[in-house]
């Protein structure tokens, strides 16, 4: 639960009105008093639209332009349209570092969001860091963010790789002795998420006694699986947790339905949220789970209007990626509301990253608020595929569905 802030905290009536940007007129805006250019507010972001990161990518950067539309198509921003500029970083840290440095220094951009992944928030944040941007990232969970001395970063998501998985653990943990696993089999990406997601949970677990059989980390280029999945099987464990993206964590799945390995227990990160997910794996989903700091089913009333805009403009549900993305928006728009101001001056830009400090902003992934170092004091659900569809199983009181404790044959 989030405590009340007692400084400068939004409303729920104004959140509403920022987390959405509906006519901003009706926010109580003034419209002219922008410090950007004459007639737009300018956005640089780089993106992993190619490379080991292009599928999650991708999904950032639709949410972002359904977010910027969704501005523009109600009064914009401070009265002005809301213009992203764009660039792939191939998922490259050299390259995002680069991509910054060139929106920053030399479009001089008036606002920036961050990347997707860890491996590229780390070199953006520095980049923005040493401009003295406000940086409002979607996808760098992971601890090392946090420990940069960056008094300028915002994750915009309920909560940070390590912690991804603290409901799933402590449910297993409450079962009786005798039912909870006794074995775990972990492989993970060499990505600071991907293996923070993983190894938040193994800490935990083996700090409760559950045993370690198999601990992999693969390169993020792997595609043959076939190794790993071995030692998986012969482990014979009780569970298997991967620390994964997409694309790996399909074939790390199909590689271990090809030995006819069944596990008791399955927990993949991001890969089973993906909407194209149980086609990739032959639809043989049942049981798996995955943590998730967002469903479209979330009752908060800016989801709901999100799910509906979105879902109108794309056909389909926006996944996590697009929310983050959203969210990533809602809150810069909440920043600059209470600035009343959007421009590279340093003034302003502190002024964006003081308010943020002390704020909390209602988003369509619930009620955001960040600790010194920018991580969001909140928390993951676990979602699980039950007949066939993803839903949330914990917490129990947001449950769509009852928790599966035995996976069924994949």
């Amino acid at each position: 639960m989030i405590g009340p802030r007692n400084v400068r905290q939004l409303t729920i009536s104004s959140a509403a009105c920022i987390a959405l940007l509906a006519p901003l007129g009706a926010c109580g805006l003034d419209s002219g008093n922008g410090e950007g250019g004459d007639d737009e507010i300018v956005i640089g972001i780089s993106l992993p639209l190619t490379g080991d990161f292009s599928e999650p990518g991708k999904g950032v950067e639709r949410g972002y332009k359904a977010w910027a539309k969704y501005v523009n198509e109600n009064g914009g921003l401070l009265g002005k349209d809301v213009r992203l500029e764009i660039l792939d970083d191939q998922s490259s840290a050299d390259r995002v570092a680069s991509d910054y440095e060139k929106l920053i220094s030399q479009e001089k951009v008036d606002l920036v969001f961050g990347p997707f992944s860890t491996r590229l928030v780390v070199p953006a944040a520095q980049v923005a860091k040493d401009y003295g941007y406000l940086f409002v990232e979607p996808a760098g969970a992971a601890e090392e963010v946090f420990t940069q001395g960056f008094d300028h970063l915002f994750y915009a998501a309920p909560a940070v790789a390590d912690d991804h998985y603290n409901l799933l653990a402590d449910k297993i943990l409450a079962m009786p002795a005798d039912q909870r696993p006794k074995t775990v089999a972990y492989a993970s990406m060499d990505d600071p998420f991907a293996m923070g997601t993983a190894y938040g949970l193994k800490d935990k677990l083996e700090a409760a006694g559950v045993k370690t059989v198999v601990d992999e980390v693969y390169p993020p280029n792997t595609t043959d699986f076939s190794s790993i999945a071995a030692q998986i099987a012969d482990s014979k464990a009780d569970m298997v947790v991967g620390g994964s993206q997409y694309q790996d964590a399909v074939n790390l799945i199909v590689a271990l339905q090809q030995l006819d390995y069944q596990p008791k227990l399955a927990a993949f990160s991001t890969a089973p949220t993906n909407p194209e997910f149980p086609k990739a794996i032959g639809d043989k989903t049942e049981g798996i789970l995955s943590p998730t700091g967002y469903t479209p089913e979330a009752t908060y009333q800016q989801n709901q209007e999100f799910v509906e805009y979105y879902t109108e403009l794309n056909g389909t549900a926006p996944t996590e990626d697009e929310a983050n993305a959203w969210t990533t928006g809602e809150v810069v728009a909440a920043a600059v509301e209470a600035a009343d101001c959007a421009d590279p001056s340093p003034e302003c830009q502190q002024e964006l990253i003081d308010y943020l400090r002390e704020a909390t902003v209602d988003t369509v992934v619930g009620p955001l608020s960040w600790d010194a170092e920018g991580r969001p004091e909140s928390a993951h659900m676990i979602q699980q595929y039950v007949d066939g569809k993803i839903r949330i199983v914990l917490p129990e009181d947001q449950a769509e569905a009852d928790f599966i404790p035995v996976k069924p044959a994949w």
